[in-house]
């Protein structure tokens, strides 16, 4: 068994968010993302497979497909399906999110 303390030892970098991987191989990939205030990941869209978000501190707005921007903070669960195009903005607060 593998584990990860998914709150230690975070990382904000300048000018664009940090994304760093906690896990990749051949079947799965899962990121945590540290945003500082402010900081945004532009409307993109992951083509092969859904995208899942966990927020695990602060407070962010995720938008889905339709675009309409919705704050979510932690322990919040979104759940994009595969292809669908979403962004993020954290808000005045340090955002840090798994995916």
């Amino acid at each position: 068994m593998k584990t990860k303390q998914l709150l230690d030892d975070l990382e904000f970098h300048d000018p664009v968010p940090f994304a760093q991987p906690l896990l990749v191989d051949q079947d799965s990939r899962i990121l945590r993302w540290m945003l500082k205030p402010g900081q945004q990941i532009e409307a993109h869209k992951v083509p092969d497979s859904p995208f899942y978000v966990i927020v695990l501190q602060g407070h962010g707005m995720f938008a889905g497909q339709d675009g309409q921007e919705q704050e979510y903070g932690p322990y919040s669960l979104l759940i994009f399906e595969q292809g669908e195009v979403h962004s993020v903005r954290a808000l005045d607060e340090e955002l840090v999110f798994v995916s």
